[in-house]
């Protein structure tokens, strides 16, 4: 075991002059890449990025609900992230006679600020290595099913020892696939507001059109505030909590994003998968998103269809259509550039030197049948992946049929079942059912049911799929008129009959409410889940991740001895990283150059009063005319709006900190450029470049249009 260990210490310290704009590293041990990013232009220390035992950045970058990052910008907490991370929040407080998505919404005092029930910050106090541990009684002959047993045990030893010992959440997370692992102490923020945000038509500018690619004008920033108790105490939200005093907060630059200067960014990115064998690239870029693309596109053109007729519908389905749009724009901007880049016949092209490379030494014996294998396991994984991909795409996208779900433990209930039990299932059933109408417009949920159903029934095998399907095919003229009696039988249509439904309920009516056609719809499709998807996919997967492990460890000790001077970043999991590269324009295409920035001038030069992504406000069209851009103005006069770098992101960095040399607040990272959305899986720095909003337009927004000036004069600026 230690022979294992100190191998894979000595391959985890070589270093390696990576492209300076790739990789996604770990702060604790950022010292390996310090004289790199000094000599790039950084004009501070490491120490200020990450330390434990003095105040440095990471006490001011937070993961933000859970999906996306923020950052602290004064001493009363004051946060910052992205317009689409606050997204559901903005939503969630909105009205048709409050409807701060086209309005937006500013506080104009500490007592305005909205509470946002189950919002959680989540800080980032220590990291500790703690692989010794997990993987003590492990050596590259233990049995997989015998690795994951004695891993799992030493990881709930080690994190109840040190749970033992702090009143911070403590979490224990794998890194290169397995290889290492790192033990994180955090602290969570459980009362966290919203304070302000532009409207929709800053905010959101551009929409799904814009979304994904650059030249962008989305001023996607909103402002929240983290609360804690009068003693400091990160609680649950009180009318006595008070605003969060950080050990530190950014300062922000006024100076504006040069080309050529050095950046960095801090945040959360969640998932990349940059060391996958070819053939796992090409069924995710060729096979699964294609599909994924296909239905939700047909979704979002119903969406659309029905939020252009309607205003209150537009609200209801804002976040919905949001988190659709997200995804569908990015996997088709995957798909495009791995195949426009060559990615998987460069893929290839590696594999075949790695196990050329294996067969050079017995001691490689593990990796000579590595790649065949993989070919083999991702055969037999694709129907599994595909069953997986239209249950989730189609028969999950239907409203009635995952809000019927909701009620699956009440109707199981028997006159055994305790009345304290029932009345809990009762009360949970009446909030999911408030919360569920709110947003809820029938039409639309009945043309997606026909619409996904029929893709459902059309592209997966009669023998391999949900029997619901093919009693559609055999009872039914054809899938509307099965559609149509779903929606007339089913009591889920209806808010005052669920309400009187569940207020005489008595565990005699739990079988009527089992025989509810949408409820049984929802069951039939996850029955066959169950039965025939889940434990096969789950095995194969596992299978797939083994692989992985010996893989990474394999690419590593590739590297050592192919190109000793590399250094090799682990995979995003959701933890915090440092990503640094320098700003500048790009050129996606032959005859196309892009500039490293854009300005309000964009924003008029698009305008389109026709269109809702296209509309500019009254108030900001003024400011415009006027040049009235305060101190906010770049050095030629304009208004500078978002600005490109070749920092390597992903999901989840979206709302992180870009930073400029000093360390001072440039902008919030919020997108990647569509050519470059392949960077999860192979990345290109050619084409593989962040997009933030400038800082100067976030702070003339909430300064200039919003009048919102109490905000700004609590930041400290840098002129």
């Amino acid at each position: 075991m230690k022979k294992l260990l100190l191998s894979f210490i000595v391959l985890m310290s070589f270093s390696l002059q990576l492209r300076a704009d790739e990789g996604m590293w770990i702060p604790m041990l950022l010292q390996n890449n310090e004289q790199e990013m000094q000599e790039m232009g950084m004009n501070i220390t490491v120490e200020d990025i990450y330390s434990i035992n003095n105040s440095s950045m990471k006490d001011a970058v937070v993961l933000f609900g859970g999906g996306c990052t923020g950052e602290i910008v004064s001493e009363q907490g004051l946060l910052l992230t992205n317009h689409h991370c606050g997204y559901s929040w903005i939503q969630y407080h909105s009205t048709v006679e409050h409807d701060y998505l086209t309005d937006g919404f500013w506080a104009m005092s500490f007592e305005e600020e909205l509470p946002c029930p189950g919002l959680t910050a989540v800080m980032l106090k220590s990291m500790k290595d703690v692989t010794n541990f997990v993987l003590e009684g492990v050596t590259k002959d233990t049995p997989n099913d015998e690795r994951a047993r004695i891993v799992s045990e030493n990881i709930k030893k080690v994190k109840e020892e040190a749970e033992a010992t702090t009143n911070y959440q403590v979490v224990i997370k794998p890194f290169y696939h397995g290889n290492k692992y790192y033990m994180i102490y955090n602290e969570v923020f459980k009362d966290v507001r919203m304070v302000g945000t532009p409207p929709s038509n800053i905010g959101k500018f551009g929409g799904d059109t814009d979304n994904w690619v650059w030249p962008r004008h989305t001023g996607d920033f909103s402002i929240f505030r983290i609360y804690v108790s009068p003693e400091g105490e990160a609680v649950e939200y009180s009318e006595d909590n008070v605003p969060y005093k950080p050990n530190y907060h950014f300062p922000i630059s006024l100076k504006g994003a040069e080309k050529g200067d050095f950046t960095f960014v801090f945040g959360y990115p969640a998932r990349t998968n940059e060391y996958l064998p070819a053939v796992a690239v090409d069924q995710e870029a060729n096979v699964i998103n294609p599909v994924s693309v296909d239905l939700r596109g047909k979704i979002l053109d119903i969406y659309n269809k029905h939020q252009e007729k309607d205003p209150k519908v537009r609200i209801q389905y804002a976040s919905k259509h949001a988190s659709l749009g997200n995804g569908w724009k990015k996997w088709m901007g995957v798909t495009e550039g791995i195949n426009n880049f060559k990615g998987v016949q460069k893929k290839k092209a590696f594999d075949e030197k790695f196990t050329a490379w294996a067969y050079k030494s017995r001691q490689r014996g593990a990796y000579l049948t590595l790649i065949s294998d993989f070919e083999k396991v991702y055969a037999e994984y694709e129907p599994y992946r595909l069953a997986i991909t239209y249950l989730s795409e189609t028969a999950l996208n239907i409203e009635i049929l995952t809000f019927a779900a909701e009620f699956n433990k009440l109707s199981q209930v028997t006159k055994d079942t305790p009345q304290e039990e029932i009345d809990e299932m009762i009360a949970a059933a009446k909030e999911a059912t408030k919360v569920f109408f709110k947003d809820y417009y029938q039409p639309i949920d009945e043309e997606v049911a026909v619409a996904m159903l029929t893709e459902y029934i059309a592209n997966q095998p009669a023998d391999f799929r949900p029997e619901l399907l093919n009693t559609i095919e055999k009872k039914y003229d054809n899938v509307e008129a099965y559609v149509e009696e779903l929606f007339a039988k089913t009591m889920f249509t209806s808010e005052e009959g669920i309400y009187q439904f569940l207020d005489e309920f008595k565990a005699s009516k739990a079988k009527k409410l089992a025989k509810d056609p949408a409820l049984m719809a929802y069951n039939n499709v996850m029955d066959f889940y169950l039965a025939n998807v889940r434990e096969k996919a789950s095995d194969i997967n596992s299978q797939i991740a083994d692989m992985q492990r010996v893989f990474m460890r394999g690419q590593m000790e590739y590297y050592a001895d192919q190109e000793p001077e590399k250094r090799m970043y682990p995979d995003a999991n959701f933890t915090l990283r440092v990503t640094y590269g320098k700003i500048g324009g790009f050129s996606p295409r032959d005859a196309v150059n892009y500039k490293h920035f854009t300005t309000l001038d964009g924003i008029m030069q698009k305008e389109n009063p026709d269109i809702y992504d296209y509309v500019v406000t009254d108030r900001l069209r003024e400011l415009y005319e006027n040049k009235d851009y305060g101190r906010y103005a770049d050095k030629d006069g304009s208004m500078h709006v978002a600005f490109i770098a070749g920092n390597h992101t992903t999901g989840g960095n979206s709302g992180s900190p870009i930073l400029n040399a000093d360390g001072h607040l440039l902008g919030l990272n919020f997108d990647r450029t569509w050519e470059g959305t392949m960077s999860d899986l192979i990345y290109d720095p050619s084409i593989c470049k962040n997009i933030s909003v400038d800082i100067r337009y976030v702070l003339f927004i909430i300064d200039k249009y919003a009048g919102a000036t109490r905000l700004v004069d609590e930041m400290t600026i840098v002129e």
